[in-house]
């Protein structure tokens, strides 16, 4: 069958032109629409301008063909094969392309909106300014793709292998690239506002400039990976991975990356305000000074030696300990979590329950709070216990002793800021009330649950690790101690 042939049992209504063999024809600007080109072979055929809506050419042999500017909306090309074919403004949008082999096609400018591509071969294709919007290319093949400055707004790219593909300048706003493989992908520039891209591989990526705020990055691999100037504020680094990664002057403002892997990373310049620094590995860092002003805007910058960096990003969660020389029973425990629940919610700088470790003769009731709030929480924290007036003693005098000792070692300026910081808590520390336990649940602790009124040990540790043994009960360690 020749390309005459064809139009004129398409104009007589025939629309079945399944497994014919039809290459290097010109059917340019014809209307083929709702045709069927099953298993057609069709290589090298000129289809420019055509309007081929829902066309089904599964498995259809297109290679080389020329589908620039072709109305192909809705049409079924899965398992299709149009290598090197040339789809330039060509508009696919809502078009299966399920298992579809493009390797090296052109698809500048294309419209693949609602596109449905799973698992389609595009390796090396060339997809600049297209528009993918909301497509579906989950375990789609795009290694070394050129993507640069297309629309992929929301669409689904998870467990895509897109290993060197250009994304330059790429809108990613809300895409899915859950677990995709990204090695050495260039994202210079790139929209990823919102974006999540957790489990994804980028190592050794190109992510410079590029716009991560609010992006998902849980348990990433940036090893390698230059972010320098990105802006990842607010986003979420929970676990990831980012040795030797560049993270000169980018945006951190408000990110999480707890439990992060920054070894040998480069952090100069970077925004931190609000970023907590518990729970890092920063280990041979290279940092000469961030900036900490609220606005990211250089108006408070922190400046480094080598070894004043590794102290400032190495740092440990302020905690308060409280040791109690019994083990925790269950009803307890249920007063125990009433009891935190109500001085929560009275006192909101402690914003979290205690963790707690039950051995068999001790509990370890441990307060991760910030440093600031060290003494004025285990002010609070030791109210349940029969300790408590001891305990709180001891708390003042020890603030009133360190706040001597420091200021002795200081310049009069500083010492009287030092001597009134301590001031300061302990005017604090003065105003708190503890009236806030209902009566019922103080008659349960004084009447009914000894476990209160056994010996406590009170230990504060701050930022670099150094602990501070606020007040130790006589009996406390005893296997037998005495109890009120």
């Amino acid at each position: 069958m020749d390309a005459e042939e064809l139009l004129l049992e398409y104009q007589s209504g025939n629309r079945d032109f399944s497994a014919i063999l039809l290459c290097e024809a010109n059917l340019s600007r014809v209307n083929l629409s709702q045709a069927n080109f099953t298993e057609a072979v069709l290589s090298v055929t000129n289809f420019s301008g055509a309007n081929l809506t829902g066309v089904n050419l599964t498995r259809a042999k297109l290679n080389v063909s020329k589908l620039s500017g072709a109305i192909l909306q809705g049409a079924n090309l899965n398992e299709a094969v149009l290598n090197v074919a040339n789809l330039i403004r060509a508009d696919l949008s809502q078009a299966n392309l399920v298992d579809a082999s493009l390797i090296r096609a052109e698809l500048m400018r294309a419209e693949l909106s609602e596109a449905v591509v799973n698992g389609a071969n595009l390796t090396e294709a060339d997809l600049r300014e297209a528009t993918l919007r909301h497509a579906d290319l989950q375990q789609t093949n795009l290694s070394g793709a050129n993507l640069s400055e297309a629309c992929l707004i929301l669409s689904n790219l998870e467990r895509s292998n897109l290993t060197r593909a250009d994304l330059t300048r790429a809108d990613l706003r809300g895409v899915n690239l859950r677990n995709a493989e990204l090695r050495q992908a260039e994202l210079n520039g790139a929209d990823l506002r919102g974006a999540n891209l957790s489990g994804a591989n980028l190592r050794w990526a190109n992510l410079s400039g590029a716009n991560l705020s609010g992006a998902n990055l849980e348990a990433t691999q940036l090893s390698g990976a230059s972010l320098r100037g990105a802006n990842l504020s607010g986003a979420s680094l929970l676990n990831c991975s980012a040795i030797h990664a560049d993270l000169t002057q980018a945006n951190l403002i408000d990110c999480d990356w707890t439990d992060a892997n920054l070894r040998s990373s480069a952090l100069t310049g970077t925004k931190l305000y609000g970023v907590s620094r518990f729970s890092l590995i920063a280990d041979e860092i290279t940092c000469d000074w961030i900036d900490l002003s609220p606005n990211g805007d250089g108006s408070k910058i922190q400046r480094f030696s080598s070894q004043q960096a590794h102290q400032f990003f190495n740092v440990e969660s302020p905690t308060v300990q409280i040791r109690i020389n019994a083990p925790l029973d269950p009803d307890t425990h249920c007063i125990l979590a009433s009891i935190y629940r109500q001085i929560i919610q009275h006192y909101p700088f402690i914003k979290s329950p205690p963790s707690i470790d039950i051995g068999s003769r001790r509990t370890l009731l441990s307060f991760r709070i910030d440093e600031e709030q060290l003494f004025m929480t285990a002010y609070v924290v030791i109210l349940p216990f029969a300790d408590v007036a001891k305990t709180r003693e001891c708390i003042l005098e020890s603030l009133r002793m360190l706040t001597l000792e420091n200021s002795s070692q200081m310049g009069v300026r500083l010492s009287n800021q030092v001597i009134q910081f301590g001031i300061d808590i302990i005017k604090k520390i003065s105003r708190l009330e503890d009236h806030l336990l209902s009566e019922k649940l103080q008659e349960e602790i004084d009447g009914n649950h000894p476990f209160f009124n056994h010996p406590t040990q009170t230990i504060l540790s701050n930022l670099v690790g150094e602990y501070l043994a606020i007040h130790s009960h006589p009996e406390f360690g005893r296997k037998f101690s005495h109890i009120p």
